[in-house]
């Protein structure tokens, strides 16, 4: 039986969808107004995991995953770039694609877009005022308001929360109450030139943050979803107030469970372009194989922090090398044998609470046993390499060709070390070995071993190779 930590109840609970054998899922998406970081691809890596194993269940999964393209960062950055936002957004969301199809990350089944949903957002927003949850204030910004709501904050447990009510004491004169938040914001004098506008009741102008995922997500699947995810950084106020605008309009929560993902740390501090503390996807796939960074990206139980520094990344793609070490030389095509308890304990880590790091423990208990069927010549050990991969992918892991991986990480971390090079020196060995000339031969090894290569010469004269 699957169990989900449901923040709402903060408790595993077991999982039970809303219509058997079908999942609603809806996970915040990205602004697009620059590349994707590090602490992004935390958070999509994990949903996707998600995603691949609920599929792996039976489950038929439609995901959603948003995109945020009107947004203050995106109208200033687009201004900058004397660029109208909707070059921008496209332009960024092109990227986001290529970095997150890097990381070998599912595309969602619908990514819609908030300046493709303006009516419906309006539509939610006169719900909200109908009902009385929601004003005019005398800038004439729509602003919904808090105390309309009876449990406000109880995602987070956080009623007026000082770091937020100090930074919008100013603005009280527009509210009231401080923590009211925007639903629709008016356009005024002082818009930039060209910035996005629409039309709406209250005049032009357009859709505050929080509002346009009530809307959208009521839009696609209706009042009620089974899961509603994101990054930890999201619970306040992000979906706190979406809790409370689906409430109010709705009388229904929105979500039987909500997850979130743990932040990505970079000197003791969460990844953020706010913060300016953060490497795109792209500055990290320059110096590691996109897989390294998927797998270090699920090292840690998802819901806890995780710290990115070199060494960490070194490890987890000493790991990767393992895994990728006990598999070749065996048949991709062979179907799993063998490892049937294996099987049983990986289920049941991913079955509490999707607990990777347990899951990789698995993954190395089979290539211990792997590589014990392969020293022996076992006929099982080629069920059992199928075993490993055909678990590994159920995370989005080992879909490589061992042999190509090993290379690759190669290249990639030894920069002194030219794959050219290294091809070249080993048929000069081979040679120096057919001619019987050992010393040279040696030397040549000892150069490759100083290189970080290391060789293995198969019973047929065959010499393999990857990186230390």
């Amino acid at each position: 039986m699957l169990k989900i930590f449901n923040t709402l109840t903060k408790k595993k609970e077991k999982f039970i969808p809303i219509d058997a054998g079908k999942i609603k899922i809806y996970v915040c998406g990205v602004t697009v107004y620059d590349l994707c970081h590090l602490g992004h691809a935390r958070t999509f890596i994990v949903f996707d995991s998600v995603i691949r194993y609920l599929r792996h269940c039976g489950y038929q999964v439609d995901y959603v995953r948003n995109i945020t393209d009107i947004d203050d960062k995106i109208i200033k950055r687009a201004y900058e770039n004397n660029e109208t936002t909707e070059q921008l957004t496209n332009r960024m969301i092109q990227e986001m694609h290529l970095d997150l199809d890097a990381l070998n990350i599912l595309r969602p089944n619908y990514e819609p877009k908030v300046t493709e949903h303006i009516d419906i957002i309006i539509k939610f927003i006169c719900l909200l005022i109908s009902k009385k949850h929601a004003y005019t204030a005398p800038n004439g910004d729509i602003m919904f308001s808090v105390k309309t709501m009876r449990n406000y904050g109880i995602l987070s447990n956080k009623k007026n929360p000082p770091e937020i009510h100090d930074n919008i004491l100013k603005k009280t004169n527009i509210k009231k109450n401080p923590m009211d938040f925007v639903l629709w914001k008016k356009t005024t004098s002082n818009n930039k030139p060209g910035e996005p506008c629409w039309p709406s009741p209250w005049g032009s102008g357009r859709p505050g943050w929080h509002i346009e995922c009530s809307a959208m997500n009521y839009s696609i699947f209706g009042d009620r979803i089974d899961i509603h995810g994101g990054g930890s950084d999201l619970i306040f106020p992000h979906h706190d107030n979406e809790i409370a605008q689906s409430v109010c309009a709705n009388e229904t929560a929105c979500a039987n469970i909500w997850m979130h993902s743990g932040l990505l740390l970079l000197n003791y501090e969460k990844m953020s372009k706010s913060l300016n503390n953060f490497f795109t996807i792209r500055d990290i796939i320059k110096n590691y194989d996109p897989e390294t960074i998927r797998y270090f990206l699920m090292s840690a139980h998802y819901r806890s922090q995780l710290k990115y520094n070199d060494n960490n990344i070194k490890n987890a793609q000493s790991s990767l090398k393992r895994l990728y070490i006990a598999l070749r030389d065996t048949n991709p095509t062979i179907k799993p044998n063998g490892g049937e308890y294996f099987i049983s304990k990986f289920i049941s880590k991913m079955n509490d609470d999707f607990n990777t790091p347990e899951a990789y423990s698995v993954l190395f208990d089979i290539a211990h046993k792997l590589n014990n069927l392969k020293i022996k010549g076992h006929s099982l050990a080629q069920g059992m390499a199928a075993t490993l991969k055909y678990l590994a992918n159920i995370i989005g892991l080992l879909y490589q060709n061992p042999e190509i991986f090993l290379k690759q990480i190669t290249s990639k971390h030894n920069k002194n070390c030219h794959l050219e090079k290294v091809q070249k020196l080993i048929q000069c060995r081979e040679v120096a070995r057919k001619n019987n000339q050992w010393e040279l031969a040696d030397r040549i090894r000892k150069k490759l071993t100083i290189m970080g290569i290391t060789l293995e010469d198969g019973p047929t004269g065959i010499t393999k190779w990857h990186f230390k």
